[in-house]
């Protein structure tokens, strides 16, 4: 036993610690840039154009939260893909979840670049490459260490969020009539915004799925990693519909929804304190974006190399460490390459698809396993799987409809 200890990745991880890295990976930067969008889509019924993404996001969420109780697994979104779909489909989804990760911290860290390089006179390869070799080093140290400091930057987001919140509390009382924040104001035409608007909300939720890819260094696991997810996924909804709602009753919405920066020009519009301090957090959710993004693309590699469906170098554990320290080298190292190589606003925005692709795929195999002897506790969610798949191709199916639409 002893003899393989080495292999076998630390367990430190508590439910608190699980949320906390929940809710950091989710309301990302995204959310600082993305209120704006929604608002100028969806109008006074932004609010509920949050919520409707925060069902859509919700249906997947029960689907990994009961896989994850009987395959709680490194790499999950792979492991149970593979058990209900087979090996193929579960290299699919997982190498998905791998190219989102990577691609998406490739973006943020460039973005990250241009800020910064703002303030300090560094060229943009170099603070590229010194952020990401940074978090690298950080993931490489230890789970616990990363998810320390992640949650310290996610108190840091939640707060400022919360602080615009409670500062625009008082605003509630100009908000629209009840009809136009469930954008029945203009009868059933008036659903088309808030769907559009859901659409874009949507990839603010996107994060608790990550959560699983970190069972194998979880305190008990099969209990907390359900309950981090489904817990993430409910502190997001609210946290997102009340910032709506405040940006709705905003006395300036129209500002804000044209603003590049519209957190920024909330937070000053509800405080009366200036943009800097939500600019600099802004900054701050880039950095905590690729940290996460980072260890959960090492894990998921970590976990493919355990299920056969990578080759064995992914799956090594440093002796010392007892982190995926090779497998957080190479990832740190494609970001990298991309970072410094590649325009990636068109790979960016085709990683959504990705994203709804392999929870497609998630939802799929839970109808498969609830049918399958072995696992008697899905079979009575089993039809639920086949309602969250449809919901998860419903997306993108809306927006290749609407794209099409608005080409002709």
């Amino acid at each position: 036993m002893a003899a393989e200890q080495p292999h076998r990745l630390k367990r430190t991880l508590s439910l608190p610690l699980l949320v906390f890295y929940g809710v950091g990976v989710t309301v990302g930067a995204g959310i600082f840039a993305l209120i704006g969008e929604i608002l100028l889509v969806a109008g006074d019924a932004a609010p509920m154009a949050f919520l409707l993404a925060g069902v859509i996001a919700g249906a997947t969420a029960l689907s990994y939260a009961l896989l994850v109780r009987v395959l709680p697994k490194a790499g999950g979104d792979a492991v149970f893909v593979a058990r209900g779909l087979g090996p193929a489909f579960g290299r699919l989804a997982g190498l998905g979840v791998v190219a989102i990760g990577i691609i998406s911290s490739a973006v943020i860290a460039l973005a990250f670049a241009g800020y910064a390089g703002t303030l300090i006179a560094l060229p943009q390869p170099v603070l590229v490459t010194l952020i990401v070799t940074a978090l690298a080093a950080i993931a490489c140290w230890g789970v616990r260490e990363s998810v320390l400091f992640a949650a310290g930057v996610t108190i840091l987001e939640v707060g400022t969020l919360l602080v615009i919140i409670a500062a625009g509390l008082p605003l509630l009382a100009n908000l629209p009539p009840p009809a136009e924040l469930a954008g029945l104001g203009h009868g059933w035409a008036g659903l088309a915004p808030v769907v559009t608007g859901a659409v874009i909300a949507f990839f603010a939720f996107v994060g608790f799925e990550d959560i699983e890819n970190m069972v194998e260094e979880t305190v008990d696991p099969t209990r907390a990693a359900p309950r981090a997810i489904l817990w993430t996924l409910a502190i997001t909804l609210v946290l997102y519909g009340l910032l709506a709602l405040v940006a709705v009753a905003a006395p300036q919405r129209g500002i804000i929804a044209a603003s590049p920066a519209p957190l920024a020009v909330l937070f000053e519009q509800t405080t009366g304190v200036g943009r800097a301090p939500v600019a600099a957090m802004a900054a701050v959710a880039m950095i905590n974006g690729v940290l996460v993004q980072i260890l959960m693309s090492a894990r998921t590699l970590f976990g493919m190399a355990h299920e056969g469906l990578l080759p064995a170098w992914f799956g090594k554990v440093d002796a010392w460490r007892r982190t995926p320290v090779r497998a957080t080298l190479f990832v740190a190292a494609l970001i990298l390459v991309l970072a410094l190589a590649f325009p990636l606003v068109t790979l960016a925005e085709a990683t959504s698809f990705v994203v709804l692709g392999v929870f497609t795929l998630v939802n799929l195999s839970l109808f498969v396993l609830g049918g399958r002897t072995e696992y008697p506790s899905l079979r009575p969610w089993r039809w639920w799987g086949i309602i969250a798949a449809l919901l998860s191709v419903a997306v993108p199916a809306f927006l290749l409809w609407t794209g099409a639409a608005a080409g002709h």
